[in-house]
């Protein structure tokens, strides 16, 4: 269950300087000790049982009758005014209006602790809509494929886009609700906002199949093939989250193959030939950035202090060596794809003037792997490459590079 780290926080601190903290609450009992046990510095709990009922007023008496010297009481909910009339001093969670006027009313309070930033913010953090740039691959195909100067092309593509993004965030959502547990003993996803108790579970519920419904009924107006590239990508999507992430390399395969997904609903988009070359260099690229993924979050758990394997995932302390073999190998053959492409398909399209620009790319793609896996090794990347790149500099400087690049083989012939 989500706690509030705010109120954590000042009892724990509180427990330290010498002051009993006591657990109250009309849940049931068991529940309560579990929580009380998570938490390791509970002096004692008051909860219901088969016995003793705490619900209203019922908690007011017993807390009267178990502290007669007086309490000090935490409380979030209108239901606990009677136990604010109780109490020596109240600290109230999150307040209303309404209920900070009615508990001023009951008696002194020590501390408030003021609401967080509603539900919307939470929410939208929760989507990562910044990994909505992975989504950017459904125009590849468009543009290698001859139809960059077709504006129906284009808006086709702009649609599945959003709708895969709606999709991709939904999916997002679904993971974070459903490795809420693990993500509170990682080093960075604890700050999520369903692991931190930001975002309400109840509300993730509710957002999710209706970010799903929203997507696949986008996607049915786009087409069958369309629709069917969709589910294709839910049904593995959840089938990752549910078990397949925990099967050590296979995860980072399942990881490669969405990513290509995206290209495969990109030729379905825009009804392009597909390039085996295409899905075979996505497949090695992908592979190399998702292995560079699993190398970072096991280096930064042990490197925090965690034993010898991560919490939710197959991987041990002994297998850094083996993933960064197989990353940098899979990025090497991502480049020697990339070479074979150009050389066997790039140069025969009638649609480059200039092809022999093209010939940079394959460097400028070794140097941004390369620096990716530098990263990697020396424990400074991001969790997620593509976010890294992102925010690099060097990276977008690379990547700028690859467009002129590519623009320069398009029209650099033309403007001869």
């Amino acid at each position: 269950m989500p706690l509030n780290e705010d109120v954590v926080a000042y009892a724990r601190q509180q427990a330290a300087s010498g002051r009993e903290v006591h657990m109250a609450t009309a849940a049931d009992e068991s529940l309560a000790i579990g929580i009380s046990k998570r938490l390791g510095f509970i002096d004692e709990v008051h909860a219901s049982n088969g016995h003793t009922n705490l619900k209203a007023g019922n908690k007011a008496s017993h807390l009267e009758k178990r502290f007669p010297n007086g309490f000090a009481y935490a409380g979030d909910s209108s239901s606990d005014l009677p136990v604010f009339t109780s109490a020596v001093q109240s600290l109230l969670v999150h307040p209303s209006s309404s209920l900070l006027r009615r508990a001023e009313e009951c008696g002194a309070i020590e501390m408030t602790f003021e609401r967080p930033e509603g539900v919307a913010a939470p929410l939208v953090k929760s989507l990562r809509l910044h990994q909505w740039a992975k989504n950017t691959l459904v125009f590849v195909p468009l543009i290698l494929g001859g139809q960059a100067l077709d504006a129906s092309a284009w808006f086709t593509a702009l649609i599945g886009f959003v709708a895969l993004g709606i999709l991709a965030s939904s999916t997002y959502l679904f993971n974070d609700l459903w490795d809420i547990e693990a993500d509170r003993n990682h080093w960075s996803k604890k700050k999520r906002p369903l692991a931190s108790g930001r975002l309400k579970i109840v509300h993730a519920i509710m957002a999710i199949p209706l970010g799903i419904g929203l997507s696949l009924v986008i996607a049915a107006t786009l087409g069958p093939f369309v629709l069917a590239g969709f589910l294709v990508y839910l049904v593995v999507t959840v089938s990752y989250s549910f078990y397949l992430k925990r099967i050590p390399l296979l995860d980072t395969a399942v990881l490669a193959a969405l990513f290509t997904m995206r290209l495969g609903i990109g030729v379905t988009l825009v009804s392009v030939p597909p390039s085996p070359w295409l899905f075979v260099f996505s497949m090695y690229l992908f592979l190399s950035l998702s292995l560079a993924k699993r190398h970072t979050e096991l280096g930064r758990y042990l490197e925090a202090g965690g034993d010898g394997n991560m919490s939710g995932r197959g991987y041990r302390d002994t297998d850094l060596p083996v993933l960064l073999s197989l990353g940098s190998a899979s990025g090497l053959a991502a480049t020697l794809v990339m070479v074979l492409y150009l050389t066997n398909e790039a140069f025969n399209a009638q649609f480059y003037s200039a092809p022999a620009v093209l010939w940079g790319m394959p460097l400028i793609l070794f140097l941004w792997l390369g620096r990716i896996w530098l990263k990697c090794q020396r424990l400074e990347l991001n969790d997620d490459p593509v976010v890294f790149a992102l925010k690099d500099k060097q990276s977008l400087m690379l990547g700028g590079f690859l467009v002129l690049l590519f623009v320069g083989a398009w029209f650099g012939g033309r403007l001869v």
